[in-house]
């Protein structure tokens, strides 16, 4: 009963309707290098400056003095951008600040 009702509302048959064309996905890396990214750090209450400090001198290789600005700005403005760079090099930089549970996030 089903199958007559059906054959008369689509008289097409299976094998003449065409298939969709397959999708091929992009494998190389090429695209995200070079996309300028940047590592914004967030304010916690747990960290001391000096820990926050010498995070930020291991993940970036900034001075102590450039970290120490990054530091007052997170603790005055509550967030700063720690990192510029292409996004894996920030990929990089916000996992050494997370060692510590720093919170960060990348953004492109």
């Amino acid at each position: 009963m089903f199958g007559d009702l059906a054959t008369q509302l689509w008289p097409i048959a299976l094998s003449e309707v065409e298939t969709a064309p397959e999708i091929d996905f992009f494998t190389g890396g090429d695209v995200l290098e070079g996309l300028l990214s940047r590592v914004i750090l967030y304010n916690d209450n747990y960290h001391t400056f000096g820990e926050v400090i010498g995070q930020v001198c291991k993940a970036t290789g900034c001075s102590s003095l450039e970290a120490e600005g990054i530091a007052w700005e997170v603790h005055t403005r509550g967030q700063a951008a720690a990192f510029e760079g292409d996004l894996f090099e920030c990929l990089s930089v916000s996992s050494i600040l997370e060692e510590i549970a720093l919170h960060t996030q990348v953004m492109t």
